[in-house]
């Protein structure tokens, strides 16, 4: 089978939950025998304006270069991508072209191979779940792209459902296929000693991300456990209002007593995270909205007590005090309480870091994944068959 994915992010270059997610996917299925091709667009850091064609461990990565001239993405970018993918199907038929939610709006519904969205928040989910007004450009986009899919997967019910609300499909059949985690990457590390009252956190260092509302919990936190530290991992962003760094309003809210407590590391590569997650006593993502959110997998796996928000698909990744703890994103003392209540308790971390870890294994390893993604293209392919 000859599996093609639609990604604007593919590592390394600059990339978040979508690329790794693809990446993971990808060289997985490469494993298995299948050919595997990556094709998205890019800007200049990335392409220097020429189209770049890579090998990832058996993965075929196509770079395509941005329209550098202004209001011509969706004429120029289109014409790139379509010419692309037709001379990648004319050497090797393209079985399955799987994309995101506004993946085949510059492709025309006539591309014979099977299209697939898979569902990881698109515009609607996220401008409506986080308050924001769509945009007329992108939601027709969207839509476009929705009208001329032939399947859709999933990567939680709450993405699922939500997105057939805003586009008004209620009979839209959505297959769940949850992201993969690498559980041998994301692995509990024995001979890395957990340091006392060490709290992390990763991702994109925003206000979506709720790290204000963690910060502003720390502040509680500290109170009860004085020697407490909080290191953040993740890339800067602008803020909103004074169009400055979010990192440096952050710290303008720390009080002084506390800012040798709190830790900015910027950036972190995959690889690298399991060390750090291994030196946590927990690990807070406190997001106002995510459709699955890998970084929480990525903790459960490590063996971890996680603190998730109980908004979104928080209640289909964890079971509140079984596995780990949810907590609501938006409320500090909420999340303040929930950091001390696992705190206080090594016994009960070791108890839901276990049970995290057994979730993972049973429902989100690549292995395990790999196979229903397989199983589902396989599905979609015979229905084209049978018609």
């Amino acid at each position: 089978m000859h599996i093609c994915f639609l990604c604007n992010e593919y590592p390394p270059t600059p990339h978040g939950g979508i690329g790794t997610m693809t990446q993971i996917l990808a060289r997985a299925l490469v494993l298995r025998g299948h050919r595997v091709s990556v094709v998205g667009i890019y800007g200049r850091n990335e392409t220097n304006n020429k189209s770049h064609v890579e090998n990832d461990r058996g993965v075929t990565v196509y770079r395509i270069p941005a329209s550098p001239i202004p209001a011509t993405g969706y004429i120029v970018n289109g014409w790139r991508l379509r010419r692309t993918l037709q001379e990648i199907g004319h050497d090797n038929f393209i079985d399955v072209l799987d994309g995101p939610e506004n993946g085949f709006s510059l492709i025309a519904k006539s591309f014979p191979s099977v299209k697939i969205i898979r569902m990881s928040g698109g515009h609607h989910f996220f401008s409506v779940t986080l308050g924001k007004k769509t945009r007329v450009w992108r939601s027709w986009l969207e839509r476009q792209s929705f009208r001329k899919a032939d399947h859709f997967c999933a990567v939680s019910q709450f993405a699922a459902n939500t997105t057939k609300r805003l586009l008004k499909m209620p009979d839209m059949p959505v297959e769940i296929i949850p992201n993969p985690v690498d559980i041998r990457l994301f692995s509990p590390e024995a001979d890395v000693l957990e340091q006392k009252d060490l709290i992390v956190f990763s991702g994109t260092v925003c206000e979506k991300k709720g790290v204000r509302q963690l910060v502003d919990a720390f502040v509680k936190v500290s109170t009860v456990f004085p020697d407490a530290n909080l290191v953040i991992n993740g890339k800067d962003s602008i803020e909103p209002e004074t169009k400055g760094s979010y990192i440096e309003y952050l710290r303008r809210k720390i009080p002084p007593h506390l800012l040798s407590k709190i830790h900015f590391n910027g950036h972190v590569a995959l690889e690298y995270l399991p060390k750090i997650y291994s030196k946590a006593a927990v690990l807070v993502f406190p997001s106002h909205m995510e459709t699955q959110g890998m970084v929480v997998t990525e903790g459960m796996a490590m063996g971890k007590v996680v603190i998730a928000s109980k908004t979104g698909p928080g209640t289909e990744l964890i079971d509140d005090g079984v596995n780990g703890l949810l907590c609501d994103p938006f409320d500090p003392a909420s999340i303040a309480e929930r950091i001390i209540y696992a705190l206080s308790n090594a016994a009960l971390r070791r108890k839901l870091g276990m049970a995290a870890r057994e979730k993972i294994e049973r429902e989100f390893s690549v292995d395990i994944l790999v196979k229903k993604n397989l199983d589902f293209y396989k599905k979609c392919l015979m229905t084209v068959c049978k018609t």
